[in-house]
């Protein structure tokens, strides 16, 4: 990955990504389609949208180029579901995955290079919890892959043009 300054314009605030293609985003599960920030350093407000709506991230920690952490105020339903009826809200998708706090690490490498870490702290509330851990941190894992390859992509275009 290009440099730590570029990568970071690219961490706080990335265009449109192109519809989702990955099975689980297809299946109906949310996925990550661009994020803004309002504001620089402590206090600012990120933006997340989702294709079932909008993740509102306040930044809690800002080391410029080097760590952007923020906690998860509000957050859209996980997935749609697949239904003939329009504006199904099955009481199955509210509340029982939360996410509470999000974090990038960008770490300097050899060659002027960065390494880009994602991370997310949830909460699944869905019984039995133990069966449903390991699925959900699939789909998390997914939506991280998702958003660090288009960082990755649009940072690379952007260093070498």
């Amino acid at each position: 990955m290009p440099p730590r300054a570029v990568v970071w314009r690219h961490v706080i605030s990335f265009p449109q990504l192109a519809p989702p293609r990955e099975w689980p985003f297809r299946a109906g599960v949310a996925a990550p389609m661009a994020a803004r920030i309002v504001g620089s350093g402590v206090g600012a407000t990120r933006y997340c949208d989702f294709t079932t709506g909008c993740f509102v991230e306040p930044v809690t920690v800002w080391e410029e180029g080097r760590r952007l952490g923020f906690d998860i105020t509000t957050q859209p339903p996980p997935m749609r579901e697949w239904s003939p009826y329009r504006d199904v809200n099955p009481p199955h998708l509210d509340g029982y995955f939360r996410a509470t706090h999000g974090e990038f690490r960008l770490t300097p490498l050899p060659g002027g290079r960065t390494r880009l870490e994602g991370r997310t702290q949830y909460v699944v509330s869905l019984f039995p919890q133990t069966y449903w851990t390991l699925p959900t941190g699939r789909l998390v894992a997914a939506i991280h892959e998702r958003v660090l390859r288009h960082i990755k992509a649009i940072a690379e275009e952007e260093d070498h043009p």
